[in-house]
């Protein structure tokens, strides 16, 4: 009997004192990030990085950036949103053209930043989809169109995104009844190639 309880204290001292052991759930993780609990955050995506899955790379890039949980270290964030959108993940490749955009971590090149964001869109990605008019409005990386800027707008404000919805009436006010129906094939064309509709 007396064994049997110390080996009850012992099993319960061992519990409280051992670290709760990462699983590799990335929704364990990013809810954990979410919840301001980053040495969760960061175990669950470190190990998920260990089975080389672009989810726990992505995450620790967006630590890095964000500088929450470890020191923001932009150049630590671009090499694990890289090696995500290298696997095609359509967040990590958003992020990563941002870094480009803005030149942290990396030498701004505008116009890498546009072909990463097409590529992030077209994979899902709905932050892109702003980011690409934005970037066709304004010509930067990209040649200024506001025919195309308008295409991206109005994909981004199909998704719900409110920006992109003020940035196409914008933009649209810029454009002739002719321009307008043509952005509008346009919307139609890339929803089929990409979409399937």
């Amino acid at each position: 009997m007396k064994n049997s309880v110390l080996i009850l204290i012992w099993l319960y001292i061992s519990l409280i004192t051992t670290p709760v052991m990462a699983t590799g759930d990335y929704k364990k993780g990013i809810s954990a990030f979410e919840n301001g609990d980053y040495d969760i955050a960061l175990r669950e995506f470190k190990f998920l990085v260990e089975k080389k899955d672009s989810r726990g790379e992505y995450g620790l890039g967006l630590m890095y950036d964000l500088g929450l949980g470890v020191p923001t270290n932009f150049e630590e964030a671009v090499k694990w949103y890289q090696l995500s959108a290298n696997k095609g993940n359509p967040d990590a490749l958003n992020n990563l053209a941002t870094m480009y955009a803005e030149g942290e971590g990396v030498e701004r090149d505008s116009s890498k930043a546009a072909k990463l964001y097409e590529n992030a869109a077209q994979k899902g990605n709905f932050d892109a989809l702003n980011n690409l008019g934005t970037m066709h409005l304004r010509g930067v990386g990209v040649v200024r169109d506001y025919l195309t800027a308008y295409m991206w707008f109005h994909l981004g404000e199909m998704k719900g995104d409110r920006a992109a919805k003020r940035n196409r009436e914008f933009v649209e006010k810029k454009m002739t009844a002719e321009e307008v129906i043509r952005a509008n094939k346009l919307v139609g064309e890339w929803m089929q190639r990409y979409v399937g509709l």
